[in-house]
């Protein structure tokens, strides 16, 4: 069941965001988010405290559990501007525990569904660019197309589109 995120369910994100970490850094991934938990950093949850906030939020949950997040909202300012109305997601994540199991896939989906519910027919998601480009390919298995590699910090992101 995917239902509708509030901002009291920061704390799901937050949890995603640590097991995410977790799973990076037991794969050799940390130059993606680091190696610290997403939790103990007061910065970084401020910044998912904002982003929930000024975002439009949706929870994937098996058995009541929650199991992934999907937040739309704007581009950060890395990414290049388009000059049409988008729908951006600003972040994708799962359960590790549960990958392969089409959660990220049905939570695409509802983005496609809020796009196509909004008459706009681009939307855009960026990632990181960096380590084996798993990530970049599983964008791509989802019918993204990459539209630029922009630097950030020391890495880059892989910006991508998808026309509904």
């Amino acid at each position: 069941m995917i239902r509708p995120g509030r901002v009291t369910d920061v704390q799901i994100v937050l949890d995603l965001f640590d097991g995410a970490v977790e799973w990076l850094v037991a794969h050799g991934r940390s130059a993606q988010w680091g190696s610290a938990p997403w939790s103990s950093d007061p910065k970084r949850v401020e910044r998912v405290h904002g982003m929930v906030a000024a975002g439009e939020l949706h929870v994937a949950e098996i058995d009541g559990a929650p199991v992934g997040i999907l937040l739309l909202g704007e581009p950060l300012p890395y990414v290049p501007p388009v000059d049409e109305p988008e729908v951006y997601i600003d972040l994708l994540l799962t359960a590790r525990r549960h990958a392969g199991s089409g959660i990220g896939s049905a939570l695409l989906a509802v983005a496609r569904e809020r796009a196509r519910a909004q008459g706009i027919s681009l939307l855009r998601v960026d990632c990181w660019a960096g380590g084996d480009r798993k990530l970049v390919a599983y964008y791509e298995n989802q019918g993204f197309s990459p539209t630029v590699e922009v630097p950030v910090n020391d890495t880059s992101a892989q910006v991508f589109e998808q026309r509904l």
